[in-house]
């Protein structure tokens, strides 16, 4: 199991592809882990290389005491791209990996090629609020099965779940496993994102990723982030709900290759 010592604690880390090819980072939503990305490793390793990892609090890296905050998990993947040897990537992320990649492109700049924010927000507008506290309610609960049944609906299409309720059986099980104080403490850094403000500091060639039907940080928060980021592209992917890059992999894989290669050093 691959880990390294990062801001005095262990992060759990995956990294394929070609050696001289660019570096492109995947950062996990709130409920993902590496595996999550595996149908964009198998895609995108072909051509370049490939990071994934588990945040502090997530899975297979430490769990330490909270407070944890985006800024924090920044510092980490300033840390662990430093201890890797990768002085600049194109750093990527969905949802709340999303939110911590715009916090990084704004800590870090000189370690940025591009931007690539999937299914994220800049701000909690009440709705969101609203939503974000009954999953934090529900984390206290320490009831797997409660978490995931107040959580699903806004993760996925309705068409999604309609095909794939068979694969909703495993994802439940997995939800037994999951530590719900470090959970908690990543909900609680995310219920604290207020990052609107700052957007204009992000100088990186930015794009902008949402499903046409998520409904959990719709379409409005990608087009408040892009108004806000002078460099920056937004595309639309019909079909999906929030968990875009599960839901449609081969749109999602498409958009951030052409991306990527557009402002890539080197191209395996």
């Amino acid at each position: 199991m691959p880990q390294i010592k990062v801001n005095d604690i262990n992060i759990y880390y995956e990294l394929r592809g070609p050696e001289a090819a660019d570096v492109i980072v995947f950062s996990n939503g709130i409920f993902m882990s590496t595996a999550s990305w595996g149908l964009q490793v198998a895609e995108l390793q072909r051509h370049f290389r490939v990071l994934v990892y588990d945040c502090r609090g997530m899975w297979r890296s430490d769990h330490p005491q909270g407070p944890y905050s985006m800024a924090q998990h920044a510092d980490d993947l300033a840390g662990l791209l430093k201890a890797l040897g990768i002085p600049k990537a194109h750093i990527a992320g969905i949802s709340y990996g999303g939110e911590v990649s715009m916090v990084f492109a704004i800590k870090y700049p000189a370690m940025v090629r591009s931007l690539i924010v999937s299914s994220s927000v800049s701000q909690i507008d009440p709705l969101l609020w609203a939503i974000g506290q009954s999953w934090a309610d529900a984390l206290l609960q320490k009831d797997a099965g409660m978490l995931f049944d107040v959580t699903l609906p806004y993760n996925f299409s309705e068409q999604w779940l309609v095909k794939n309720a068979e694969l909703l059986a495993a994802t439940k099980k997995r939800y037994e496993e999951m530590d719900f104080e470090s959970v908690s403490e990543l909900m609680t850094a995310f219920l604290r994102l207020n990052l609107t403000d700052e957007l204009s500091k992000i100088t990186a060639p930015t794009l902008l990723l949402v499903g046409e039907d998520d409904i959990l940080k719709p379409r409005k928060y990608s087009e408040l982030i892009a108004s806000k980021i002078p460099a920056s592209e937004f595309i639309i992917i019909p079909e999906a709900g929030h968990a875009v890059c599960l839901e449609q992999p081969s749109a999602f894989n498409s958009a951030v290759m052409g991306f990527v290669l557009k402002h890539c050093e080197a191209v395996a």
